[in-house]
């Protein structure tokens, strides 16, 4: 296939002399600028091709080892280690993850998934009875069910509007002015989903936005199929809130996650779960520390699974080392060549749009006379882990990943030929 050959060696072809980054226990150093050092990262297993990695990540050596460096020291002595390191540790996530964002940390609150942080964001906007929450037919379970929850505790209204008529073929103004007209004078939120998981759809979210200037109004995006796989921040997006999961294309510690908010939009929000952060506790014990910043005040106390969270800095680094911009570009090189290859597959119908504008890593496909589940089973037993779509209708999903080379991607079309 001509779109994939193309692509070997985009990343290793460089002039310059390759950095090398000090390599984790028991993986080979990592060289950033080669997407072959980049996968020997990953210990996933080589006789198949992962397709699916973004559903559920595998996480890169360094991330591996900080877990396992983690695990050892509470495993060892718990409070010792927990005292030792809980602060150092918090600041450490947090300055590289406002690093990795672009914002300022005291803006990022932790969270444990995308779910999670979708449920706090929905729950804590202070909104009255009567005020209207806009969002889409398209965004998931988790964003319809926190908002259907909300509208029967506080009387909350909440709309849904259908942003394009077929994901192929959509287009920015189509997009943008169904959303813009279904926006109404007791719409507060606005809640969308920045990459469609249902579809892959990559909506315009800096256009939506520049669109809402000047409404009152705060855009809110599920962010968590962009975050990892596109090259942008939420400054860049211009939302009031980013949400994501970091165990998606991050390929960050499972069971992490996170709300990004601008000062102004964390105005207008509620903590749900008290903080353990130093400043609360000391107000509640009568010490006057200064106010709790909205990120950290936002982010649930009690004990968490610190090993994961903790390691979502070495997460980060790693996807500093290779440049948030290669690992975009990287994506989107492999995800267009799984998509000319599906759309030369003679009678399957590919759903996602092929513009990288209105696309991102997700790719899906319907296959004619084969049940979606029915396909993913076949698929795996010719050693390519595709995944099918939670929604109606449902379709056969692929997506590719820092951890996919070309090779995978020849794997998939051949697979995927068997059963069209």
């Amino acid at each position: 296939m001509a779109a994939a050959a193309g692509l070997v060696g985009a990343a290793a072809g460089c002039d310059e002399e390759p950095t090398v980054a000090p390599a984790a226990p028991g993986a080979p150093p990592l060289i950033p600028t080669d997407w072959a050092s980049v996968r020997g990262q990953f210990a996933v297993n080589a006789d198949l091709a992962h397709l699916s990695a973004f559903v559920f990540a595998t996480h890169p050596a360094s991330v591996r080892a900080a877990i396992d460096r983690h695990r050892a020291g509470l495993d060892a002595d718990p409070i010792g280690y927990l005292h030792e390191n809980e602060a150092r540790l918090d600041q450490a996530v947090a300055s590289a993850a406002a690093n990795y964002l672009s914002v300022q940390s005291d803006r990022v609150a932790f969270t444990d998934s995308t779910t999670m942080g979708l449920g706090l964001l929905y729950s804590g906007l202070r909104l009255a009875r009567g005020d209207e929450v806009l969002t889409t037919e398209h965004d998931f379970y988790a964003t319809h069910e926190t908002l259907r929850l909300r509208a029967e505790r506080d009387g909350v209204a909440v709309k849904r509007v259908r942003l394009y008529a077929d994901a192929a073929t959509a287009s920015v103004d189509e997009i943008v002015g169904n959303l813009s007209r279904a926006v109404g004078p007791r719409t507060r939120v606005v809640a969308i989903t920045w990459v469609h998981s249902s579809t892959g759809v990559r909506l315009p979210v800096r256009a939506i936005a520049d669109a809402l200037r000047g409404r009152d109004v705060l855009l809110c995006v599920d962010g968590v199929h962009g975050f990892g796989a596109v090259d942008a921040g939420p400054d860049d997006l211009g939302c009031d809130f980013l949400v994501s999961g970091c165990h998606k294309w991050l390929l960050g510690p499972r069971g992490t996650g996170l709300i990004s908010g601008t000062t102004e939009a964390w105005a207008r929000f509620t903590p749900i779960i008290p903080a353990f952060d130093g400043r609360s506790i000391g107000a509640w014990l009568g010490f006057d520390s200064g106010p709790t910043p909205p990120g950290p005040a936002a982010t649930p106390g009690g004990y968490h699974s610190f090993e994961h969270r903790w390691a979502l800095a070495e997460a980060f680094d790693f996807h500093k080392a290779i440049g948030r911009d290669r690992v975009a570009t990287r994506t989107t090189e492999l995800a267009t060549a799984l998509k000319d290859g599906l759309a030369g597959i003679a009678g399957l119908t590919l759903v996602t749009p092929k513009s990288p504008e209105l696309s991102a890593g997700v790719v899906c496909c319907t296959v004619p006379n084969v049940a979606v589940d029915e396909a993913v089973s076949r698929l795996r037993g010719l050693k390519v882990v595709a995944s099918s779509t939670p929604y109606r209708p449902s379709y056969l999903r692929f997506g590719t990943t820092i951890v996919n080379s070309e090779a995978d991607v020849e794997a998939a079309l051949k697979a995927t030929r068997t059963l069209a």
